[in-house]
């Protein structure tokens, strides 16, 4: 079978006089929570002594995206021949990360008896670590602060990924130079030493202090009786293990998608062409272009295909009371959509059953997502994430109770993403992304880590939807893993997942 993406990519082996083979051929693939990465596999009878496709058999395909593997792990559809009809036929795709030093190394590092190189004070030191690459050039891995007026500093303890301190290669040499610092930039070298990472961790391991000699070149040629320049000592080396976002996501963790839509007066009368929520017979407006392109990637995440749906800033039937938290099914113990096609529907079923009103209060909607996050929280693992897409047409009146839910909803497996739709002032929007600053609760109380990130619409006016997503949804994963890896929450299934991971030499 062949594995095709507009094009031809690679191709497995040939398995002959088998009706059910397992192929071995691992195809490398890059992979974009953010995008949409359609995939295409397709299978045929090659016939004995031709490896050609020209004159093999096509014996079925099958189409799915990326994320839908990935999601899975192991995807089993079945295969379609000509004309998409169904036979017997099924494949298996299999999906594994190809990592392997995505680890940390917490390391803690002190001296003693350097050099004083200063006049009237004692060295200033800090330490530098330096990793030498295959071409012999130095790459900096870490500067330490700088201890004043100290010969025998302790610095802070600090983390680095093995990548970055020796690209994965324990027995990379690692140079490490001590220098005093001066305010004009000019510092003093103090001296340097060579180590390994795995020279680190044996004496970590075995319980031992390691420590080397600082020394100083020039000193060492001139002066007869030079020893060193001080000692600089090992304190601690911890290797901890970050999970990655397809650790947790093969791991079991479901993408919970929620949608909010601004059903407020200032979208306009949506019997109206100029509304932006007219539905246009042959044209989705934008709050449908928004929602198709966020939701198409998000529905890969999640088991069920079922997606809450509510509105805001309408007055909702029977009795016409403005909702901030109305579910667009008008079923509010049960406010799920069948797929994202089912919010679509749900969204355009409600329009003429509802008058658009105001103010545009999101806070609500964030806290009653907030608090389905929160029962996930106690639970301690990782199965749940919660993304919260907001659709608004301007600017929000509950600016301080938004803070405040935002602020609260930090603290919880749970990422709002607010598209601004129309061509209003979206400038309070852009504080509450917080990509400029930390946000605050009125309290100034400050963001336990930065959820929330925003977009306008028009800025993807004439852009593909996927565009959209992709600017919306990049930092999704970042997101997902400063959670739980700050929690300490590993994978649900970890130790099913690592036992068939696959790690690149």
């Amino acid at each position: 079978w062949q594995s095709c993406l507009c094009q031809c990519v690679d191709r497995t082996e040939v398995i002959r006089s088998s009706s059910s083979p397992v192929f071995s051929k691992i195809f490398l693939v890059d992979y974009y929570f953010e995008e949409v990465q359609r995939l295409r596999f397709e299978l045929h009878d090659i016939s004995s002594g031709n490896n050609g496709l020209r004159d093999a058999d096509f014996l079925g395909a099958m189409e799915c995206t990326l994320g839908q593997i990935v999601s899975q792990r192991k995807l089993t559809k079945a295969l379609l021949k000509q004309g998409n009809t169904t036979g017997k036929s099924s494949i298996m795709v299999t999906a594994e990360e190809l990592s392997g030093n995505d680890d940390y190394v917490e390391l803690s590092f002190s001296a003693r008896k350097l050099d004083d190189k200063d006049f009237f004070s004692k060295s200033d030191p800090f330490l530098e670590i330096f990793r030498i690459n295959d071409d012999g050039t130095e790459s900096l891995v870490h500067r330490t602060e700088t201890v004043m007026n100290n010969l025998s500093p302790v610095w802070k303890s600090f983390k680095v990924s093995l990548n970055t301190l020796c690209s994965g290669d324990h027995d990379r040499e690692l140079k490490c130079t001590v220098w005093d610092w001066d305010s004009n930039g000019k510092h003093d070298f103090i001296g340097e030493f060579q180590t390994t990472f795995k020279e680190m961790m044996r004496a970590e391991q075995e319980g031992k202090q390691i420590q080397w000699e600082c020394i100083n070149p020039k000193y060492q040629m001139k002066k007869k009786n030079y020893r060193n320049s001080g000692t600089v000592i090992l304190n601690h080396c911890k290797t901890i293990k970050m999970y990655s976002f397809l650790d947790y996501i093969m791991g079991g963790c479901q993408i919970q998608f929620t949608v909010a839509i601004d059903f407020t007066a200032s979208n306009g009368d949506p019997r109206n062409s100029c509304s932006l929520h007219y539905i246009h017979p042959y044209q989705p407006n934008e709050y449908l272009k928004a929602l198709v392109a966020v939701g198409e990637i998000c529905q890969d995440y999640d088991s069920d295909k079922m997606f809450p749906a509510f509105g805001f800033g309408a007055l909702i039937p029977p009795d016409f009371k403005v909702s901030h938290d109305f579910a667009v099914n008008f079923d509010e113990e049960n406010p799920e959509c069948a797929g994202i096609q089912g919010v679509v529907e749900a969204y355009q079923n409600c329009l003429p059953k509802i008058q658009l009103y105001g103010p545009t209060n999101i806070a609500p909607i964030i806290q009653k997502v907030a608090s389905s996050a929160s029962e996930e929280m106690h639970t301690k693992e990782a199965m749940e994430y919660f993304i919260l897409l907001i659709l608004t047409d301007g600017v929000i009146t509950d600016m301080a109770d938004t803070r405040e839910a935002i602020v609260h909803a930090s603290h919880l497996p749970m990422s709002v993403i607010i598209v601004g739709v129309g061509n209003a002032d979206f400038t309070d929007m852009q504080i509450l992304d917080g990509d400029d600053g930390i946000l605050r609760s009125p309290k100034g109380e400050p963001v336990l880590r930065d959820i929330v990130q925003f977009v306008p619409f028009k800025d993807f006016k004439h852009a593909s939807p996927a565009a959209l997503a992709k600017s919306v949804l990049a930092e999704v994963p970042n997101q997902v893993v400063d959670y739980y890896n700050a929690k300490g929450i590993k994978p649900k299934c970890i130790s099913d997942y690592e036992s068939s991971r696959t790690f690149s030499p």
